[in-house]
C-alpha cells in the first residue's frame, strides 16, 4: 500500500520548482546510517514502497529502517491522445518532494557493512543520486 495523506486542503497542487539545499531534515537522527540525496527530484509512493520493501529484506529483523520522507505532493497528467484545453488532468500520484541534501532513509542497530549493502540495494531504486551517510 503505497503511502499518501489523509486528507488535503486542495486536491490539485501546482509544479513549482526545487531550488537550493535543504535546510531541514538532512542529518541523520533517528538511526546510525542516512541515505542522502545529492540531487533534487520528486520521489514518488512507490518508489518509497519498493525501497521500504528492499530495505526490509535485506536486514531481515535485525536493526530499524527509518522513512524520512513523506509524498505530500499529488502529481497530475491528462489521459493520453487527449486533445489540448480541457482543464488539468486528475491525479495520478503521490511524490515527496526532494531537495539536494535530504535524508531519505535511516538505519539503525546494524553494522556500517551490512548499512553499506542496504544503500546500495536502495540506491538502484531511487530517481535521484544518492550517498551513504554517518550519524556526526
Amino acid at each position: 500500500m503505497a503511502l499518501m495523506p489523509k486528507r488535503v486542503k486542495h486536491r490539485k497542487s501546482q509544479r513549482g520548482r526545487i531550488r537550493g539545499n535543504a535546510t531541514r531534515g538532512h542529518r541523520v537522527v533517528f538511526g546510525e546510517f542516512g541515505l542522502q540525496a545529492e540531487e533534487g527530484g520528486w520521489l514518488s509512493a512507490a518508489t518509497i514502497e519498493a525501497g521500504r520493501i528492499a530495505a526490509q529484506q535485506y536486514i531481515r529483523g535485525e536493526g530499524r529502517l527509518y522513512i524520512r520522507v513523506f509524498p505530500h505532493k499529488s502529481i497530475t497528467s491528462i489521459p493520453l491522445e487527449t486533445r489540448m484545453g480541457k482543464g488539468k488532468g486528475e491525479p495520478e500520484y503521490w511524490a515527496a518532494v526532494i531537495k539536494p541534501g535530504t535524508i531519505l532513509f535511516e538505519l539503525g542497530g546494524v553494522n556500517e557493512a551490512a548499512a553499506k549493502m542496504c544503500f546500495a540495494r536502495l540506491a538502484h531504486k531511487m530517481p535521484v543520486r544518492v550517498r551513504m551517510v554517518k550519524r556526526s
